[in-house]
């Protein structure tokens, strides 16, 4: 088995047959593919179709019920610790203490990463929170609470990003000063949940196609058609 150390030459995912149910309720069936290194995969699907969910269990925050997952050569759930500080999420949720500042969330997330300072600063000013740094995270905006978020979740370099709708409540402003962190030409493999047809199959190297928890669609993105990704919402 591959050892999960950086820069082997492991996948960055890898799944079989991965299963998940909430009670009666099943949310993610026999799901199976590969994600090489460096690589980024769109993940469509109408609300409800297992997308959440499935980047969850890459991000070790759910435990499959079927199947297999590794994530950067660390077999999932047991093997969690090795890669989940390699692995850099960004949710619905934005994982910020709203009673502190932006400054302090981003210093404390450094802290628990081993990641110097001059790195926190560095990302305050790429995405224009200079300004705002030091005030709470409950007086900012979506827009401004996102951009943090986003800086959260690049902090610590991570070689797997997951990223669930990373441009949601971000004007063409935020949406470019976050682009440098986020976007294809940043090196770490990307998992990419978006609604936004188009702007997804321009980013990817892979599609995947979720309906109702079932693997509909998984392809090259140069092999899939928009009408394709847009037939999984109807």
């Amino acid at each position: 088995m591959a050892t999960g150390a950086p820069g082997d030459s492991s996948p960055a995912v890898a799944l079989a047959g991965v299963g998940r149910a909430y009670g009666e309720r099943v949310a993610l069936r026999e799901i199976s593919f590969t994600l090489a290194a460096g690589a980024t995969l769109a993940v469509f699907g109408a609300n409800g179709a297992g997308k959440t969910t499935l980047l969850r269990i890459l991000a070790g925050l759910l435990r499959p019920h079927a199947g297999s997952a590794h994530v950067l050569g660390a077999e999932l759930p047991g093997e969690a610790w090795r890669s989940r500080g390699r692995v850099g999420l960004l949710g619905h949720d934005p994982m910020l203490y709203r009673d502190l500042t932006v400054r302090e969330n981003l210093r404390f997330h450094a802290r628990l990463h081993g990641v110097d300072e001059p790195r926190v600063e560095a990302l305050v000013e790429q995405v224009g929170l200079a300004a705002r740094a030091d005030d709470p995270v409950r007086t900012l905006s979506r827009g401004m609470t996102q951009r943090a978020a986003i800086c959260r979740a690049v902090l610590h370099s991570p070689e797997l990003l997951l990223l669930d709708e990373p441009l949601a409540n971000l004007d063409p402003g935020g949406a470019a000063a976050v682009a440098p962190l986020i976007g294809r030409a940043t090196g770490p493999a990307r998992v990419l949940i978006s609604h936004a047809a188009e702007q997804g199959l321009a980013e990817a190297d892979h599609v995947l196609g979720l309906r109702d928890g079932r693997q509909a669609i998984w392809a090259p993105a140069a092999h899939v058609e928009l009408a394709d990704v847009r037939g999984l919402y109807a």
